[in-house]
Parts: structure tokens; sequence; C-alpha cells
């Protein structure tokens, strides 16, 4: 029956209304708190939480810093990886953000987090959410290097 929740026979896990919470694509500083906060759900036993920094290393070169540009269609294509990971998995709740612009290092470059009914779940939402999102949203990264050598990664 259309617009009604089923269980499958197992108490408390009945189907999320709507699993996207959140979804963006920012130029202002991420938050892991935010993001913890939105996949919340009482009928998840696991949420798992993917943080990607700005490392002060790459291929053997000191990253200075870094920015991250992206095509107009990347908020699509993220908004299509996780509808697809929602389809995939028993996501209870599932949010993404990554950032854009000029980062140091340290700073916050992607957070995502899903919530599932069990943690095994949640661990293969995650890293399929991830791991998808670094190889298919048009996102850029520009490192600058201390010696003054730079390069485009994923352009």
């Amino acid at each position: 029956m259309e617009g009604m929740a089923l269980n499958n026979g197992h108490p408390g896990e009945q189907a999320a209304q709507e699993p996207i919470k959140l979804i963006g694509i920012r130029d202002k500083p991420l938050s892991v708190d935010e993001v913890l906060r939105a996949v919340g759900d009482e009928a998840a036993g696991g949420t798992a939480l993917f943080v990607g920094t700005v490392r002060n290393h790459d291929g053997g070169a000191d990253v200075a810093e870094l920015g991250y540009s992206c095509h107009p269609s990347a908020e699509a294509e993220m908004r299509r990886i996780v509808e697809k990971v929602v389809a995939d998995f028993p996501v209870r709740a599932l949010a993404a953000v990554h950032r854009v612009g000029d980062l140091k290092v340290g700073d916050l470059a992607v957070v995502v987090a899903v919530s599932c009914p069990h943690r095994g779940e949640a661990f293969e939402a995650c890293r399929k959410l991830i791991d998808d999102l670094k190889h298919e949203v048009p996102i850029w990264k520009h490192q600058r290097f201390s010696d003054g050598t730079e390069e485009w990664v994923g352009a």
C-alpha cells in the first residue's frame, strides 16, 4: 500500500519516512555535530561516520593548503549517489556534506554518516557512500605544496 511503512516482522524497524536528512556542498566550515544530529534515529542500532580532513602531505610532498572546486552538477550527482545507497541498504538516516573553497591542513573536507538497524549495515553503507562520492561527484582538489609546486587531483 502506498504511503505505509512496512516493518517486515521486525518490531521497531519500520521504514524511515525520509532517510535523506542532509546533503550539501558548502563554502563554510563543516560540522561533525551537525551531521551526527541529522542521522540520529531511535530505531538505528548502528551509526557509521566518516570525516575526511586535509592532511599535511601527499605523494611525499608537504601540503601547504588546498582548494576544492566543483561542477554545477555536483550536488545533483551527490543526491543520485545518496539515493542509490538508500535504495541498496536499510538506511534509517543519512547525511553527507562536502566543502569547497580554500582549506588549510586539518580542516574538514567531507563528513558523511549513515544510521542503520545494525552496525554491519551502517559500516557497509557509509563505506559505499564515501567511496562513490569520492569517485563520482565532480569535485576537484587543487593542492599547493610547501615547495611552491601545485597539482590538480580529480580534474
